[in-house]
Parts: C-alpha cells; sequence; structure tokens
C-alpha cells in the first residue's frame, strides 16, 4: 500500500510551509513517527513525523514551499524492512611503486623583465616613499626602465592585495528568518516607535538571590530563582497600573487586555523564539521560572510549536546574557511595548551623597507613541524600576519565604 503524506497545518493561519531539511533519502526505509524532515513556517521550524513505516519517496526538495495538505512524499507500507546493509568497501592504499606526479616547476622569468622593471635610483627613493612596489608599473623609459616621472606619476593602489581568500556565498534565508525580517521592518515602518531608558540598582534582587536561591532550587525540584522572575512580577505590576502599554492598535482602535500574557525572548537552534508566558499576573515567582524553563528547553530542543509563540500582549527581551550594555529594542507587532533587559556592571553611584559601588544595568522600554504617551512610558519604566529596587515590598508583599514558597 502506498501512503501519501501531505503537510499537516501547524496553525490557523498557516497556508504554507517550506522544506527547510530532509532528514532521510530518497529510497531509505523509515519507522513511524521517525523524523523525517524539518519545515518552516512563518512563525516555528517543525518536525515533519513519518506516519507509517515502510520506503520513502521524496516528493519536494528542500528549499520547496508547498502549500498545508500538498503531498511532500511517498512511504510504501507493504515494503520489508531490509536486514542489513553490506559495508561501506574499503579504499585500496596506493601501490608502493607508484609515484606521485611532480607539478611542473615555474619557469624562471627571464633576467631581462626585472631589468624591465628596475627604476632609476631617483625614481627608486620616490617609490620608497609612496610605499610602492616597482612590480606595480608600467616604465615609459629605454627597455621599460622606471623613470622618476613614472614614479611621480604613480599612485598607490586603492587596495590591499593579500592573497587571502576572498570568496563568497550566497545561502537563502529560511522562510521563519524572511518573517522576522519583515516584521521588524513593518515594525520600524508602521509603529511611532520611541525607546525611553533607566537604570537599576540590582543590588536589593542580589542580595534575595544570593539568601534563597539554594533553598528555592532545592525546594521546587531544580527550578532556580533568576533575573526573568522578579523582571516578569515587576512588568506584570507596572502593565496593571499603566495599562495602555498592555494594549495594541486595531485600525481606529484600542485593544485593551485585563491580563498580562508575556512574551519572552530566548535563543534557539533556529534563531530567535519568543514564547509567551500565559496570565503571568497570576503565577508566583516558582510558576514563573518553571514557565520559563519548559519553554525554554523545548525552544532548545525544536520542539516549540506555534501555539507557544501565538499571542502575547507585552515583550522581555534579555540582551545582557550575550553581552549588550545598552540597545534599543524593536516592539514585537502587534504588540505595543517591549522592555530591554542588558548586562549587569559594578558602577560608582551616589547613594545618599556618598558614592558607593554597585551592580547597576541599563533597561529600555521601547513603545508605539500612537497609543502609550510619553506620561505612560516613562511612569511604566519607573514602575518597573521601583519594583526592582524594592522586591521585598513591591513584589513579595514584606515576606519573601511566602512569596518563593518556601
Amino acid at each position: 500500500m502506498i501512503l501519501e503524506m501531505k503537510v499537516p497545518s501547524p496553525g490557523e493561519s498557516i497556508k504554507e510551509v517550506e522544506i527547510a531539511t530532509w532528514l532521510v533519502k530518497d529510497g531509505d526505509y523509515v519507522e513511524k513517527d521517525q523524523a523525517i524532515a524539518e519545515v518552516d513556517s512563518d512563525k516555528a521550524t517543525l518536525e515533519l513525523p513519518a506516519e507509517a513505516s515502510g520506503v520513502i519517496t521524496l516528493k519536494a526538495e528542500e528549499g520547496d514551499a508547498v502549500a498545508v495538505g500538498a503531498v511532500v512524499c511517498l512511504i510504501d507500507t507493504a515494503a520489508a524492512k531490509p536486514s542489513g546493509s553490506a559495508p561501506a568497501p574499503v579504499a585500496e592504499a596506493p601501490k608502493a611503486e607508484e609515484k606521485k606526479a611532480e607539478a611542473p616547476k615555474a619557469a624562471p622569468a627571464p633576467a631581462a623583465t626585472y631589468a624591465a622593471q628596475a627604476p632609476s635610483p631617483a625614481a627608486r627613493k620616490i617609490l620608497d616613499e609612496k610605499n610602492i612596489q616597482p612590480s606595480d608599473i608600467v616604465g615609459t623609459g629605454k627597455d621599460g626602465r622606471i623613470t622618476k616621472e613614472d614614479a611621480v606619476n604613480a599612485v598607490p593602489s586603492m587596495g590591499t592585495p593579500t592573497g587571502g581568500s576572498r570568496g563568497t556565498e550566497r545561502i537563502k534565508l529560511s522562510m521563519l528568518r524572511r518573517k522576522v525580517a519583515e516584521r521588524l521592518v513593518a515594525a520600524k515602518n508602521d509603529t511611532a516607535m520611541l525607546t525611553t531608558f533607566n537604570e537599576v540598582n540590582m543590588t536589593p534582587i542580589n542580595n534575595l538571590r544570593n539568601e534563597y536561591k539554594d533553598e528555592f532550587k532545592a525546594k521546587h525540584a531544580g527550578v532556580g530563582l533568576g533575573y526573568m522572575s522578579f523582571f516578569t512580577k515587576a512588568v506584570t505590576r507596572a502593565l496593571q497600573l499603566y495599562p495602555d502599554v498592555n494594549s495594541m492598535m486595531d485600525g481606529d482602535y484600542k485593544v485593551a487586555y485585563d491580563f498580562c500574557d508575556i512574551s519572552i525572548a530566548v535563543s534557539g537552534p533556529k534563531g530567535l523564539m519568543v514564547p509567551v508566558v500565559r496570565n503571568a499576573e497570576n503565577l508566583t515567582f516558582r510558576g514563573v521560572e518553571a514557565e520559563i524553563k519548559r519553554l525554554a528547553i523545548k525552544a532548545r530542543d525544536g520542539q516549540i510549536t506555534v501555539d507557544d509563540m501565538t499571542g502575547g500582549t507585552f515583550t522581555i527581551t534579555n540582551g545582557g546574557v550575550f553581552g549588550s550594555m545598552l540597545s534599543t529594542p524593536i516592539i514585537n507587532p502587534p504588540q505595543s511595548g517591549i522592555l530591554g533587559m542588558h548586562n549587569i556592571i559594578e558602577r560608582p553611584i551616589a547613594v545618599n551623597g556618598k558614592v558607593e559601588i554597585h551592580p547597576m544595568m541599563y533597561v529600555a522600554l521601547s513603545y508605539d507613541h500612537r497609543i502609550i504617551d510619553g506620561r505612560e512610558s516613562v511612569g511604566f519604566l519607573v514602575a518597573v524600576k521601583e519594583a526592582l529596587e524594592n522586591p521585598v515590598e513591591l513584589l513579595c508583599d514584606n515576606n519573601p519565604k511566602k512569596a518563593f514558597e518556601l
């Protein structure tokens, strides 16, 4: 029996996918549920599992865009599973009597050639001052000799020939990367994007983490107490204080949300992924950290789904893990705001009239000015800063042990 395998729908709005990589070859025997291909949609890279066991015949090439529901391969389910394959033949060693052909030696340049390029003493001095090699000039003197006038008129080469590789390679972007590029350009062109900045003294959070992180990890089955839970809790608090930041433009309307679905940018094998932590305003520190860990593992293992990344009312991105000191993050449309975290650096700051050294982080809020005014944007970022610098009172309700479920 010949089974036609068709492209399943990765999501409601997706009409076609692109064959990124075939994981099997034409004529291979595949097992049921074996991953046979990686397909790119405009939202994620997904694995395509075999629907039955048998010998496969490919009907699409890598890089082909195929419609959802189209046949991409055939599986002959009646074909017997091969018992084994013959070992690959071992290449014979070259015979001792066979001599390697010698490359022809280059014929020495005639002495006259060098003589023709030899500059006069005056020309040599000028060329040395210009750092020009005589071989780079065609002489106009007798028998091609380089004259003083040739040296005066010589112009240094603008290039710097080094003999190194100058190869280029043209690689087609994946459908996911093309869609990301399209959305980033749209975000710049279709929104009135502005960025406001502030800085956060991370000493209070560091003190809390140092005091409770070991107990937290032991109590919650290996889930760590990281910075993301503090930032997520600070953001959800600020979104409730400034609901315009938690809204979106839809034509002539503003769509407001009474929930906080926080998109968290994570790095995956196929590039940046932005899975969503649903109803983050209702999650505890443990709940936020466990959900981020779950989504990060799925992204790392290539198991992230379209549903995991659909929606989101606000985004947090952490460029600090890569060493970024400061940046202007781009809005993740159709959202209206994104918070950028950066690396933590010890810097001198003024505290109660004295100079002290503290771990400081710059934070940036990019927002759509069409729907968020300066008062809301600055007030939101100040609220985030206040919560992070006073986490015991504003994020833990003055009871860290209870907040951390210890």
